[in-house]
């Protein structure tokens, strides 16, 4: 047995979670054949996903290798033993421009090879070796990838049955290789962050019940995805799940949307028809942006959930519905029925299991794999070669606040691959997208009081020899014109660290919201437009509770 094998086997024998099993493996590859990249990708219908990677840019974990779309990893797939690839191959290699190569300009791979591996029998995915010189792989690293694919299968085995549970769970709400491509196509929830982890677990669990759900969270953060999510993992999920945007339901019609009508309840109403909620009878009815259904049609609904009963309208007789209900809105629920807008009741029935949905900004690194996944997505569509960011792109990307979310940076990575092409970058070359291309709305101090800080480079290339004295406020506008009061230039120019600044300017903008509206956090969340909880949250986080009078949040 080999030094390299020994290792191999000796993780085994230990008790370490899959993930990190997986990433040990590919990173004592990596050092064993001195190259610059190893990952290890699995099998998921038409795709490839990577689940380890040493050597390339992190958000290669994020991307999804569509097989029709990379022939040399097709290749690998389809042979036996060990693939290598000429360094004159024609086929493009789906990491050029990926391998991390100390910050230096992007360049082509030079050297590859892999290997497909197999779990009991079956096809579970591809093992990759990628190196920027020419040579590397000799006859001898042919030979040696040969031998220890065995113990490779072995290490991806035990992952495997580890998450055993995970699997089964996956099994029962059909989201299994055979149909991941449809789940790509409807939409992907990506992260590792230690919230998003926490969020799905948490999903996990509650799908399982039946239960209304209220998802929280600010626009663009993918409440529909979590609600997909919920229903996949219900007993529902062999049942219908129905869509309701309650935002684009004129008043005059959301009663016959939701409950049906009969032949002549109303003008121009020829037929019978059933409503949203008979079209979702046995699963599940998503009521997006509930907080902006009419108060009459309110009454009807709480009457629904308590009793499970619809009557359409203009019909004598309910009828029986058996539907659960999952609602969703980025407004504050609490502040609406404070104000009259939204019956009481009916916000206490939804919101049995409330799930506030955290912000991009509050993901980390999670950024990164979600653009990964957007550029590998756009580099298909554009047919481009490769598509990536610089370094600089990814430094902007973390710090940029996303006060669009998920939708923002999707728009922002599809919107800059766009510009690269129309300025000229050529299709067969290894397309890098600079942080001008990504086009972010930086403002300093006004936007930075509500989560928009500077990027690294601008404090870089502002800051003054020596820190002025602080500097009078002046009046600004956020990005929906409302005015705040912000720091001058000379002061946003302060060489201060990232997160100092950025707490600076929330706790100057909460304080003067408070100001403003006579310590009333409603009327200041409002203000800010941020909800009114997650303005509690950070003022507590910020130690603005301890200067200002406690304000009950209930």
């Amino acid at each position: 047995m080999t030094m390299i094998e020994s290792l191999f086997f000796a993780d085994l024998a230990n008790d370490l979670p899959a993930a990190v099993r997986l990433q040990r493996l590919v990173g004592t590859l990596r050092a064993h054949f001195h190259c610059g990249a190893v990952a290890l990708l699995r099998l998921e219908g038409a795709y490839l996903r990577p689940v380890a990677v040493e050597g390339l840019a992190h958000e290669a974990l994020g991307r999804r290798y569509a097989i029709s779309a990379h022939p040399r990893l097709a290749a690998i797939l389809a042979q036996h033993g060990v693939t290598h690839f000429h360094h004159e191959s024609t086929l493009p290699d789906p990491y050029d421009g990926l391998l991390d190569a100390n910050g230096s300009a992007p360049l082509p791979v030079h050297d590859c090879m892999g290997i497909s591996l197999r779990v009991e029998g079956q096809p579970w995915g591809v093992l990759t070796l990628d190196a920027l010189q020419v040579g590397t792989f000799d006859e001898d690293a042919v030979l040696q990838l040969q031998r220890l694919t065995g113990a490779v299968e072995a290490a991806v085995r035990t992952s495997r049955l580890e998450s055993e549970i995970r699997a089964l769970r996956l099994a029962r709400s059909e989201v299994s290789p055979g149909n991941a491509a449809r789940e790509y196509e409807e939409g992907e929830i990506l992260g590792q962050s230690e919230a998003i982890v926490h969020l799905l677990d948490e999903l996990q669990v509650v799908a399982d019940s039946e239960l209304p759900v209220l998802l929280l969270g600010e626009t663009g953060v993918g409440k529909e995805l979590f609600a997909h999510r919920l229903h996949r993992f219900s007993r529902r999920n062999q049942k219908p799940l129905v869509h309701v945007n309650c935002a684009a339901l004129p008043e005059s019609l959301a009663e016959s949307e939701l409950f049906g009508h009969v032949r002549g309840a109303f003008s121009g109403a020829t037929n019978e028809r059933p409503g949203r909620f008979e079209a979702a009878a046995g699963g599940t009815l998503f009521l997006d942006e509930v907080g902006e259904l009419p108060l009459t049609v309110q009454a009807k609904l709480l009457r629904t959930l308590q009793n499970g009963e619809i009557q359409r309208l203009g019909a004598d007789r309910p009828r029986h519905v058996d539907v659960r209900v999952i609602a969703a809105t980025n407004r504050s629920l609490r502040e609406q029925v404070r104000e009259g807008r939204f019956r009481a009741d009916l916000y206490h029935r939804l919101s049995v299991y409330p799930i506030p949905i955290p912000p991009l900004r509050e993901r980390g690194n999670d950024v990164l794999l979600l653009a990964g996944h957007f550029l590998e997505r756009d580099r298909t569509r554009l047919g481009l070669r490769s598509l990536r960011l610089s370094s600089n792109a990814e430094r902007a990307l973390r710090a940029y606040p996303w006060p669009g979310n998920v939708r923002e940076l999707e728009h922002v990575i599809s919107r800059a691959a766009l510009k690269a092409v129309s300025r000229g970058a050529r299709r067969t070359d290894i397309v890098t997208l600079e942080t001008a291309l990504l086009d972010l709305d930086w403002d300093c101090g006004g936007s930075a009081a509500l989560g928009h800080p500077q990027t690294p480079a601008d404090l870089e290339e502002n800051a003054p020899a020596a820190s002025p004295a602080p500097s009078p406020t002046d009046t600004a506008r956020d990005p929906s014109g409302r005015a705040f009061e912000r720091t001058s230039d000379s002061a946003c120019a302060a060489i201060l660290p990232l997160r100092e600044t950025l707490e600076r300017s929330q706790r100057q903008a909460i304080a003067a919201a408070l100001t403003t509206h006579n310590q009333n956090w409603a009327q200041a969340a409002r203000a800010l437009g941020v909800d009114s909880s997650n303005l509690h949250k950070l003022a507590r986080r910020l130690g603005l509770k301890n200067q200002t009078e406690q304000v009950a949040e209930s």
